[in-house]
């Protein structure tokens, strides 16, 4: 390329490349692409934080079952589960904005660094003229943990897309099916069998999550450079920078149009909720035992041989509750029954959105 420059520039062609190594331009050049593909993806991201809010605020009262280890634990509502998002969210642009504040930096001091042949002025002058800053000190190349931290900004906005991909995902397996992908007129959700409606658009997510992730490793070994550099962070880095931001470009705009258009099966939700037995209330129980002078560990055995029973015999667990004289010797018949009252767990929830300015 230089050559070919000079050779049409006749006599000014002598200072063409005049002082200055190609990683002067490249690094340079480099900067202005990560910085306004950084622009495009905190465009997305709070685009993205938008929709989810939304959802939170309607359904911020709209009562589920949480689950931990896969396994009923204890009612939210799925407003928090959206505020939850909502937050990590609101991260992702915070780390997102100090990666385009690192990368966005330029150099223009020759072939070590030390400015041997270009006078510093030069590289203020070019830095400023393209909206850049300009690297306090460098060598050959701007140091790469710049643009390791750009890629792991990128890729853990890339792994909270899949967490909650995932999340929505296990939502709309058939047994829970408290949520599900919009499903267009004429799609088919599979080729042998016409009554499937898969999540294939969570699971492309899921899966460009995984491709994003596997590139963090070359971008933290590129900060390893021999002396004052050498080649071996050129060959990837035409790879895992273009192909990391232009994969959470899709995901985060494919994400916006699903939050969307997401269907909110609110009864099946209630119906989950309540296919326990009651038996999502035992904290309550246990710390309502407490609070009337019982030990912990009394009441721990008490609730959990009660619970046995529901599990076993597929009784309620307020119904086993009210038939064991350790627990009516303890609790009034009204103190009891608020055990089970929903709205205990839920109380809190203004607070928590409140919180993230969610109101």
């Amino acid at each position: 390329f230089v050559k070919a420059v000079t050779e049409n520039l006749g006599d000014e062609g002598r200072y063409v490349h005049y002082g200055v190594t190609s990683y002067d331009i490249e690094d340079t050049a480099m900067a202005i692409r990560m910085r306004e593909s950084a622009d495009l993806l905190i465009e997305d991201l709070e685009s993205l934080s938008e929709s989810v809010a939304k959802l939170a605020r309607e359904h911020k009262y709209t009562p589920m079952i949480g689950r931990t280890h896969g396994v009923h634990a204890e009612p939210i509502t799925f407003g928090f589960k959206m505020a939850v998002w909502y937050s990590q969210l609101k991260r992702d642009v915070e780390r997102m904005k100090s990666a385009r504040r690192s990368v966005n930096v330029g150099k223009i001091s020759g072939a070590v660094g030390i400015f041997g042949n270009v006078d510093p002025k030069i590289e203020e002058f070019v830095c400023s003229r393209l909206g850049l800053d300009f690297a306090p000190v460098s060598t050959q190349i701007v140091q790469r943990d710049r643009h390791a931290e750009f890629l792991s900004a990128i890729a853990i906005a890339a792994s909270g897309c899949e967490n909650y991909a995932t999340e929505m995902r296990n939502l709309q397996r058939t047994e829970i099916l408290e949520v599900q992908e919009a499903f267009l007129p004429g799609q088919r959700g599979s080729s042998a069998m016409p009554h499937k409606r898969n999540p294939w658009r969570f699971e492309t997510i899921v899966g460009l999550a995984r491709v994003v992730r596997s590139y963090i490793i070359p971008a933290l070994e590129n900060i390893t450079s021999w002396h004052e550099r050498d080649n071996t962070n050129s060959s990837c880095e035409r790879i895992i920078i273009a192909d990391s931001c232009l994969a959470l470009d899709f995901m985060l705009q494919s994400l916006t149009k699903l939050v969307n258009r997401l269907e909110i099966k609110t009864d099946n939700m209630r119906a989950n909720l309540e296919k326990m037995g009651q038996l999502v209330f035992s904290e309550h129980v246990l710390l309502a035992l407490v609070r009337r002078g019982m030990s912990r560990e009394d009441a721990y055995k008490i609730c959990q041989r009660n619970a046995a029973k529901c599990w076993d015999e597929g009784v309620s667990f307020r119904e086993a509750l009210e038939s064991d004289p350790d627990v009516t010797a303890v609790l009034k018949s009204e103190e009891l029954a608020e055990c089970f009252n929903l709205e205990h767990h839920l109380r809190n929830v203004d607070t928590i959105f409140e919180r993230l300015g969610l109101n």
